[in-house]
């Protein structure tokens, strides 16, 4: 039997800081899903505007360079060509590590600045995280000024192969070597290019100059492998959670529905038939189009899985879906009609005559993926290509008192979100609710049901305690976020305390670990910032399912 609540919330900040804490964490679940935190529409037609103006206008710009290309009225005859598609990919790796694509924007917590990427890239003395911290050459986590040349070397090669009229094996050769070694400094600004995508693309581009259409087969293979792993990691009992998440959070979608995604709201929030349904048919989706495209090859389906293709993808894009991943779902679009339209006819075959791109694509679209899916610990859930399916590692941030002041200690260029609010709105009340309202997002899905144990043992007397996500935090101190847990984990935790020097018990970090591939539970970790980890222990999924977002029963009196 599943647990039901009695509906009851406010609209006033002191008379719900007044309530137990498992209640107000009721309120906040009830006022998101009641669409009480809906984003201005002028947010929308900005972020629009962005998507026009400098994502496909900036690839625009450089196809300006393609002789005979650039032209709107025989558009079909140049963009699909090779050449287009080579700059796409090259306009994504610049785009996205200046920081202008993923979590960018107000609906990421980035509002003044609207950005991280190069305001933290560019700057010595900001902090990284190392891939192999006792690597020689490697260690420490502070950026200097090597990662900082290095990072504007990529950006002069991205920009040499941009504006020149072709691009050859010679331009993409040294964005292969640098972005790796970037990666071993800092892991951080390696994920901020997506090179859990686009790396895999630069590395089948380079293939351009060899006999053959291996480029082009291994590209198919790259925008297959992300679309079938992206389904596969759908196949678990989170997704349902998702749906309702994002369409409670859509511009789009009447707040009359939104009853219609819990199973009786307001008393049983958990995700209705009717979110499943739609969850199910979402996985389908995404295995049954790629594979039409692949298996067509241009014949008289394709048409129709390329359409199926557009849908899904528009569906995404449109319900503003977490991290804003827009322009990524644009690049995937656009790739589908590059690679499975007009090169319709290259096999993945083609790829027989290039035995090392051949093997490292197994590798990073085989065995990385399978490893990050059966051992999620282990692997990013980029890497793992695991995208927005609900089961994500994941952190707690809790600074007691006014102890995220010594953060201020840090070089970097994104302030707190309350510091962002407060430059806009001058009612101290409604910044302190916008703040508030910052663990709704999080216990909505039902991974965040794996917190409420550790939250009671981390915390106690939650009065004294402000939650920061970790993804927050990982993007005023990184310059960079997205869903990827395991940038916001220990290793962060002890960059932090290397230069803030928290005091015991002044910060407390909850930590999640994703729920593996036909796992039956997420394992979790509590961590004190001087005195290491406090306790483990791990949360069943048979359990969470049955729970409701915020604690009850005995998980609610656990808090002080």
């Amino acid at each position: 039997m599943s647990e039901t609540q009695d509906f009851e919330t406010t609209d006033d900040i002191h008379e719900m800081r007044a309530q137990p804490y498992a209640r107000q964490l009721h309120t906040i679940c009830m006022r998101w899903a009641m669409g009480k935190i809906a984003t201005p529409i002028g947010v929308y037609i900005g972020y629009l505007v962005k998507y026009l103006l400098l994502f496909i206008g900036g690839w625009w710009l450089c196809c300006l360079a393609i002789p005979g290309a650039g032209g709107w009225s025989d558009f079909s005859t140049w963009a699909l060509t090779g050449v287009a598609f080579q700059k796409a990919v090259l306009w994504c790796l610049f785009y996205e590590g200046i920081g202008l694509g993923c979590s960018s924007g107000p609906m990421t917590g980035r509002i003044l600045p609207p950005i991280g990427g190069i305001l933290h890239f560019a700057r010595p003395g900001t902090t990284r995280l190392p891939l192999f911290p006792q690597m020689p050459l490697c260690g420490g986590f502070r950026r200097s000024r090597l990662d900082v040349a290095l990072y504007f070397a990529i950006y002069a090669f991205l920009l040499h192969g941009l504006i020149a009229a072709e691009i050859t094996s010679a331009m993409i050769l040294p964005l292969v070597i640098l972005l790796p070694i970037l990666a071993l400094r800092d892991k951080t600004t390696f994920a901020a290019f997506r090179g859990d995508h686009y790396y895999l693309a630069l590395v089948a581009l380079w293939y351009i100059d060899t006999p053959g259409e291996a480029w082009i087969a291994g590209n198919k293979a790259v925008w297959f492998g992300v679309w079938f792993w992206a389904a596969t990691s759908k196949l678990n009992q989170h997704f349902p959670s998702i749906i309702a998440v994002m369409l409670t959070n859509s511009p789009f979608i009447p707040t009359s529905i939104h009853r219609r995604l819990f199973k009786d709201f307001p008393k049983d929030m958990r995700p209705s038939s009717v979110a499943a349904t739609l969850a199910h048919f979402g996985t389908f989706a995404e295995y049954a189009f790629p594979i039409v495209l692949l298996w067509s090859a241009g014949g008289p389906m394709t048409p129709y899985a390329l359409i199926a293709m557009v849908l899904f993808h528009s569906f995404i894009a449109g319900n503003a879906p977490s991290g804003m991943p827009v322009e990524w779902n644009i690049m995937m679009v656009y790739g589908g009609f590059v690679l499975f339209g007009h090169f319709a006819e290259v096999p993945l075959m083609a790829l027989i005559g290039t035995p090392w791109l051949l093997g490292f694509l197994l590798a990073m679209l085989v065995f990385v993926p399978l490893l990050g899916n059966f051992a999620p610990q282990h692997v990013s859930f980029l890497q793992a290509m695991r995208y927005y399916a609900g089961n994500w590692a994941y952190s707690i941030w809790l600074f007691r008192d006014d102890s995220i002041d010594r953060l201020h200690l840090l070089t970097k260029g994104i302030p707190t979100m309350k510091e962002q609010l407060a430059r806009l709105v001058e009612d101290e009340d409604e910044v302190a609710m916008s703040c508030a309202m910052t663990p709704a997002f999080r216990l909505m899905h039902i991974q965040g049901r794996a917190a409420h144990v550790p939250l009671a043992i981390a915390g106690g007397d939650m009065s004294r305690y402000e939650w920061q996500d970790g993804e927050m935090v990982a993007g005023m101190v990184l310059g960079w976020n997205f869903g990827d847990g395991h940038l916001h984990d220990e290793q962060l935790l002890d960059a932090v305390q290397e230069q803030c020097h928290f005091e015991e018990g002044e910060l407390r970090v909850v930590l999640v670990e994703s729920q593996p591939l036909l796992g039956r539970s997420m394992a979790w970790r509590v961590v004190d910032a001087k005195t290491g980890q406090m306790a483990e222990g791990e949360s069943m999924i048979k359990d969470m399912i049955e729970w409701q977002p915020w604690p009850t029963g005995p998980r609610a009196e656990a808090f002080k």
